[in-house]
């Protein structure tokens, strides 16, 4: 089974929670672990990536650690054309369809397609879209932020992500932002798009979870969380709320 049909099972009965790791933050085996600690509390996959720091090597060594320690499929959500590593599950194929760098749309991505193909990397297409305050990813990807009230732009940019035949759209505020993505964002993407929609970035309680996922999103991500609480009650709090559960 692919990773994509994998997420499609999952999504049919439910939201889903995905937990977001970094593997410039901690050594490979904590990264094994807090995977092992999400999988108890939870979460259905594990992306690995982040804005800074990511290497081919520190990438391959969490992502060996992560499915040794928990199972669950480790799926790349990249942060340069550089960082590949064959030891992933799959990797999202994204382009970051706010940015004002022609790199990050388009130009990274025909650079590492020869090489994810010789890999044999399973790639799943994604329009990633940055809303306020966009963070360090914002700022890293030079990105055109989406303002938190201009729903219309949001919709218009994942409406542009499904004509453009990309698999998934992800509305990100960025990790640690102080606020998540605006509910009536996130329900009016939801209603205007056949595609499943991620929503992530300033989730950090269940009652910001339980509102991204009334409002319509089909996978919900917390990273910032996960690697700030070592309390395996809280974490298991805000998965369950994620998933409805």
């Amino acid at each position: 089974m692919t990773v994509k049909q994998y997420l499609l099972d999952r999504m049919s009965e439910g939201t889903l929670h995905i937990a977001l790791l970094d593997p410039d933050k901690q050594p490979a085996e904590k990264a094994g672990e807090m995977a092992r600690h999400m999988k108890e509390a939870g979460t259905d996959a594990i992306f690995i990536g982040g804005s800074t720091g990511v290497t081919a090597q520190n990438l391959s060594e969490t992502a060996v650690a992560i499915k040794e320690a928990s199972g669950l499929p480790a799926i790349l959500f990249p942060g340069n054309a550089e960082a590949i590593s064959p030891d992933i599950d799959a990797l999202l194929f994204m382009s970051m369809m706010n940015s004002s760098k022609l790199d990050w749309v388009m130009g990274a991505q025909v650079y590492a397609a020869p090489y994810i193909r010789k890999l044999g990397i399973e790639t799943i297409p994604m329009g990633y879209i940055v809303v306020e305050p966009g963070m360090k990813v914002g700022e890293v990807g030079k990105a055109m932020l989406v303002k938190r009230d201009d729903v219309k732009t949001a919709v218009s940019y994942a409406l542009a992500c499904e004509m453009f035949g990309m698999e998934l759209a992800y509305l990100e505020a960025g990790s640690g932002a102080g606020q998540p993505v605006p509910p009536e964002m996130i329900r009016a993407v939801k209603e205007a798009i056949s595609i499943p929609l991620i929503v992530g970035g300033g989730i950090r309680t269940p009652e910001a979870a339980a509102a991204a996922r009334e409002a319509g999103a089909d996978i919900i991500v917390t990273g910032t969380l996960i690697e700030q609480c070592d309390d395996l009650d809280k974490l298991k709090a805000v998965v369950k709320a994620a998933k409805g559960i």
